[in-house]
This record gives C-alpha cells, sequence and structure tokens, in this order.
C-alpha cells in the first residue's frame, strides 16, 4: 500500500513539475525553469517504476 501512495504522489509531482518547467502551469517561482522540465520526467518516472512494483 506504501508503494502504491509513493507512487502516485511521485507521479503526480513530476508531471506538475514537468508543466512548471515547460511553462504551462505559471505562478511559482518553478514556473519557466529549464531544470524543473528535465527533473519532473525522472521523478514521474521513478512514481511509474513504484506503482509497476506495486501491482506485483
Amino acid at each position: 500500500m506504501l508503494l502504491l501512495v509513493g507512487g502516485v504522489i511521485l507521479l503526480l509531482v513530476g508531471v506538475l513539475w514537468t508543466l512548471q518547467g515547460l511553462g504551462i502551469v505559471g505562478g511559482s517561482a518553478m514556473s519557466g525553469v529549464t531544470l524543473w522540465a528535465i527533473v519532473g520526467p525522472l521523478v514521474a518516472v521513478g512514481g511509474a517504476v513504484l506503482l509497476v512494483l506495486a501491482r506485483r
């Protein structure tokens, strides 16, 4: 259960960071910063891996 919750949270945070880094979601200091467009997908993939592991 912990892997499932952690995976969902990481996936959602990764998507949000990606959108902020690309400038699609504004209103924060992270908006338009390329670093978050790179880190976001990595975090989202980590969350997806946790979800796959939780399903096993």
